[in-house]
């Protein structure tokens, strides 16, 4: 079926293209207007910036879903307990010496051993600090990185070096003052 000719002494073939090859090509183009049609003249799918906005929105949601379940009184709780202070001094050590000192002392970031504090000193300001960041301030938000459960063991860590006054980093923001309840 092939034609020869000749052109400046080479003989050159004029062979058909195999038959697996044109069915894919066929079929790529058949795929490319049905995925034209369903996604963007009939609009039955989800474009990518949509099901990211749809992902994120979910996500959120089970954020402040989880994150509203932990109160003030259960992450004072957990700083009582010596395993969870541990744990939670590991993953300080790991991912927060860099900024805050190996002792909380301070270095780039604020001292967390005083007393004061620059955006709340409860327990539930520190945790969401910890969880959406201070970016104006370099500090990264950790949700998506630690988690619930190892923010809350931070945090608890956290609040066991509060108020212990290692020397570092001068003071900075307002001063904390426990609500007691009675």
């Amino acid at each position: 079926m092939s034609k020869e000719h000749e052109y400046d002494g080479i003989k050159e073939y004029d062979n058909p293209l195999p038959k697996w090859w044109l069915l894919t090509f066929y079929a790529t183009i058949f795929f490319a207007f049905g995925y034209w049609g369903y996604y963007h003249v009939l609009h039955l799918g989800w474009m990518p910036t949509q099901a990211l906005a749809y992902e994120n929105q979910m996500a959120e949601k089970k954020l402040n879903a989880v994150a509203s379940t932990i109160t003030e009184e259960d992450l004072v709780k957990m700083s009582k307990k010596p395993e969870v202070v541990q744990q939670g001094k590991a993953i300080f050590v790991q991912n927060c010496m860099a900024c805050h000192g190996d002792k909380g002392q301070g270095g780039i970031g604020p001292n967390l051993t005083d007393s004061s504090w620059i955006h709340g000193g409860n327990a539930m300001d520190i945790r969401h600090t910890i969880s959406k960041g201070v970016l104006e301030k370099g500090m990264t938000a950790w949700q998506s990185v630690l988690g619930d459960t190892k923010i809350n063991e931070v945090v608890a860590f956290i609040l066991s070096i509060r108020d212990t006054n290692v020397p570092g980093k001068p003071p900075q923001g307002t001063p904390y003052e426990p609500v007691n309840k009675q």
